[in-house]
């Protein structure tokens, strides 16, 4: 399991709490303590899922799309996703055994169940909900 998601909850919570004023991959990089260039991968993702948007210039930087309040937990993760949440084997199983020539079949469809629960389970929290915490 990777930090994708940690970094992007990191950094639309900033943004929120910027009030609507842009900010730069640089400030927030400080924040989430990481290189700006991994901010701004994250970024990408989320300006391509509708989430952030971006202003070229002196004043320029990085806003929420929308308000926090119609951004779930879901559309964060959804934008973010990138490797099965059990992970993938590297090997390629044995196609004349009973076990091997299925395992993979069923291990997709176990991963599939989990992501689809975990997409509903974070569909319950909004991007506001999740930031009045810090208050």
């Amino acid at each position: 399991m990777n930090g994708r998601f940690q970094i992007a909850v990191h950094i639309l919570t900033l943004l929120h709490s910027a009030g609507g004023e842009s900010l730069s991959s640089d400030f927030m990089a400080g924040s989430i303590n990481i290189n700006p260039v991994l901010v701004r991968k994250e970024l990408s993702s989320l300006r391509k899922a509708g989430l952030v948007q971006s202003k070229e210039g002196h004043t320029g930087g990085y806003s929420l799309a929308k308000p926090a309040k119609q951004i779930s937990m879901a559309d964060v993760y959804k934008a973010v996703e990138q490797a099965p949440l059990l992970g993938k084997a590297r090997n390629t199983p044995n196609p004349a055994c009973t076990i091997g020539k299925q395992i993979n079949q069923h291990l997709n469809t176990l991963n599939k169940q989990l992501n689809d629960a975990v997409i509903k389970q974070l569909g319950y929290q909004t991007l506001e909900q999740f930031c009045n915490q810090f208050k």
